[in-house]
């Protein structure tokens, strides 16, 4: 199944959350930190204004992303995890 975001919409693959270790001791997958880093697979068309012209998108595909911690939405797509999110939801393109 192929994804098209609508909107200011951004299909994000999370980088994978790293295992700490502190002191020796592993931490477990349910005490792991989100990732908050990651890349874009699919971008939308963009926003439309009140005026309706489009605003340009200003992320593209295979851009590494910031973002919050609790952004987007998870879904599953051929059982790869992905965030659906909006572009606010974005905090920088890592260069």
């Amino acid at each position: 199944m192929k994804l098209r975001p609508l909107g200011d919409r951004v299909l994000v693959k999370a980088s994978e959350a790293k295992e700490v270790k502190k002191g020796g001791i592993i931490i477990p997958d349910t005490a792991k930190e989100k990732p908050q880093e990651g890349e874009v697979i699919a971008v939308g068309p963009g926003k439309t204004d009140d005026n309706g012209k489009k605003i340009a998108m200003d992320v593209k595909v295979g851009d590494k992303i910031l973002f919050g911690k609790y952004s987007g939405t998870e879904i599953k797509i051929n059982d790869v995890e992905y965030l659906i999110m909006t572009q606010d939801d974005i905090m920088g393109i890592a260069e």
